[in-house]
């Protein structure tokens, strides 16, 4: 069962809304997912209970400590665990939650205190050997970004400084917003009216996409080295994951990835059907 962690130490750095829209998605695109809140405050929680009555439906568990063992034993149908984690994550939690994830999602804002507390983060979790070796991945994505701003730009330059991949941006918006106080994500509403939010999540799902089992995962790199955001080229991803019969069509000819299918994407040829 493939398991996302969300994973940030500071406070308020958008951990529950990246684990809860992330969940919706798979939710919402025929998949058996289970929120993990992990977090003393509870929001993944709170805003499971707004989504109560709402479907797709998504899976609760909750817990400061995550126990693989348990987890591993989900509900029937559950195929996909997301964890929302706690700030302050260090020592022995940060890594017993990297021991059974398969990739760790770190949300980071655009301010000096929020990328210094990311980067000792993530200097923590490269020395696991988990992470070192690449079994589990881990990348950045930003949050809450002024678009009229070099933000995105100013966060790449220093994710690539680290050594850590970067997959892009979610923007500062109200849609997020109104939509955690109804329980909802953005892939719940018509296209049409979110589609700049769901192209920003289209890097985000094209990296946590399956991988064959034969594909060499590199280590993490050295501090210094220049390192892209991975996007994984058409070639090397399976033509088939781990989804249910009829939720997973033909990979896409476009080459942007295996879940690119995931989100409805208004293009010349596919203008006016959602």
């Amino acid at each position: 069962m493939p398991v996302f962690a969300i994973v940030n130490r500071k406070g308020g750095s958008g951990k529950s809304t990246l684990a809860t829209q992330l969940a919706a998605c798979l939710a919402h695109h025929g998949l058996g997912v289970m929120l993990g809140d992990l977090d003393r405050q509870a929001s993944a929680l709170t805003w499971l209970r707004r989504r109560a009555q709402l479907q797709p439906a998504v899976v609760a568990v909750s817990g400061r400590v995550v126990d693989p063992r348990k987890t591993l034993h989900a509900p029937p149908g559950v195929s996909h665990l997301v964890l929302d984690t706690p700030g302050a994550l260090h020592g022995f939690e940060l890594a017993r939650t990297v021991m059974f994830a398969d990739a760790v999602l770190m949300p980071v804002c655009h301010s000096a205190f929020d990328r210094e507390s990311a980067a000792d983060c993530f200097a923590e979790l490269r020395r696991h050997p988990r992470v070192a070796s690449g079994r589990c991945r881990v990348a950045a994505v930003g949050m809450r970004i002024d678009t009229r701003t070099h933000g995105e730009q100013a966060l790449r330059e220093w994710a690539q400084a680290l050594g850590l991949p970067f997959l892009g941006v979610l923007r500062e918006t109200q849609n997020y917003v109104r939509c955690a106080e109804r329980g909802l994500a953005i892939f719940d509403l018509p296209p049409a009216r979110v589609q700049t939010d769901l192209d920003q999540w289209l890097p985000i799902l094209d990296w946590l996409a399956p991988r064959p089992a034969s594909a060499a995962v590199p280590a993490q790199p050295d501090p210094g080295e220049a390192v892209a955001a991975p996007r994984p080229r058409s070639s090397e991803v399976p033509a088939a994951p781990a989804l249910p019969p009829t939720a997973a069509p033909a990979a896409p000819a476009n080459g942007r990835g295996l879940w690119s299918w995931l989100l409805p994407r208004r293009s010349a040829s596919h203008r006016g059907r959602h």
